[in-house]
């Protein structure tokens, strides 16, 4: 399963710019991996690690700008098609099946 969080903030003055870095840091130190601009995913094991990943996410929110969640199965995930650029390594579903395993 995947749990991918998909956000607009604003970055126009200086506090702001600190808040969208301080909100990207945190995706990224809690395991999301970057799909494109302004879109995190990361695999989760079961509902019930994304209810965990969601209340930390809600924990860190910014208070301003959109931020939306969305939880897909890794099939569906799988299946995205990429119309312009190249798949990184991480989405692909052999990779997921290694961190499943451990």
């Amino acid at each position: 399963m995947r749990l991918m969080v998909l956000f607009d903030l604003p970055v126009v003055t200086k506090k702001e710019r600190r808040i969208y870095t301080r909100f990207r840091k945190f995706l990224l130190r809690d395991g999301y991996d970057m799909v494109q601009f302004s879109v995190y995913a990361r695999i989760c094991n079961g509902q019930e690690a994304v209810n965990k990943h969601l209340g930390r996410l809600e924990e860190n929110l910014p208070p301003k700008g959109s931020v939306r969640s969305l939880q897909i199965t890794e099939k569906q995930f799988t299946a995205t098609k990429v119309l312009v650029g190249k798949r990184k390594e991480k989405e692909k579903s052999k990779y997921s099946e290694q961190l499943a395993l451990f």
